[in-house]
């Protein structure tokens, strides 16, 4: 799925060593916590000859599983399946109203529309009778390694901009031809994502090409604006103007050396 998620070109990856690229079938789920464990490997090994590691992202909550730790909170594989065959049968919203009663603060926190996460919640919430917000809020591990965060700032309209053109260009390089060979795991989480859910609704008729497209466009920008919102939770973010590349580059090297 080299184009729907953006991999880097093979120039890219032949510059500099990169990880977690083709490295896992899209029926081999792959969540924060097994992530995290995964990537900490990684990070193991890298430092034994590296001094800086970059990671790039992507899902704030991956990110964070990673870099700060994730609580441990306990899962039951039958009550998972279990949950999973109701939000099939009846739709997300018994769910969310669920959660809003049992745990309203994670329920405000939640993206609404992101059925793994408030299934993961219900799950929780059933199997051990506490707050899922609850149990996310104990101390994780210490790591072994220091973090700095960057992230780069686009005026809205630049960002919307520069989005609703990428869209585009993923769709003249193949996206729809991309998407049909991945049909058949219509239904395995990993795809529930933007640019595949809004292309297998196109393919089974619920909606015209360019109505698919103008989806894919506006859910990325929703969640762009969730990434920045998330970003902005760690005070520490050192925020980066969008300007000549070279400018860029040298504001992370000077910060690293700080």
């Amino acid at each position: 799925m080299s184009i729907g998620t953006a991999k880097p070109t093979a120039k890219e990856q032949g510059e500099v060593k990169h990880h977690f690229i083709d490295s896992h079938t899209v029926t081999d789920e792959v969540n924060s916590a097994r992530f995290e464990k995964e990537a900490l490997q990684v990070l193991n090994e890298a430092f034994e000859t590296k001094e800086t590691v970059i990671l790039v992202g992507g899902s704030g909550m991956f990110i964070d599983a990673l870099c700060i730790g994730l609580d441990d909170i306990p899962s039951s594989k039958e009550l998972k399946n279990q949950i999973q065959v109701e939000y099939e049968k009846n739709g997300l919203n018994p769910l969310l109203e669920e959660l809003q009663t049992n745990d309203p603060e994670y329920f405000d926190q939640v993206d609404k529309k992101n059925a793994m996460r408030v299934l993961r919640a219900i799950e929780v919430t059933r199997l051990t009778g506490e707050k899922f917000s609850k149990l996310r809020k104990q101390a994780p591990e210490k790591r072994p390694f220091h973090v700095k965060r960057f992230a780069i700032h686009h005026e809205r309209d630049e960002l919307y901009s520069r989005i609703n053109t990428r869209v585009d260009m993923m769709m003249e390089a193949g996206l729809l031809e991309e998407v049909k060979s991945v049909k058949k795991f219509s239904g395995i989480p990993s795809l529930n994502t933007v640019g595949f859910k809004e292309l297998f609704s196109y393919i089974d008729g619920h909606c015209s090409l360019d109505e698919a497209v103008d989806k894919i466009k506006q859910n990325t920008r929703r969640y762009a604006k969730r990434q920045l919102t998330w970003l902005r939770r760690h005070t520490e973010t050192h925020w980066i103007d969008h300007n000549d590349e070279n400018k860029m580059k040298k504001e992370v090297v000077d910060a690293l050396k700080l």
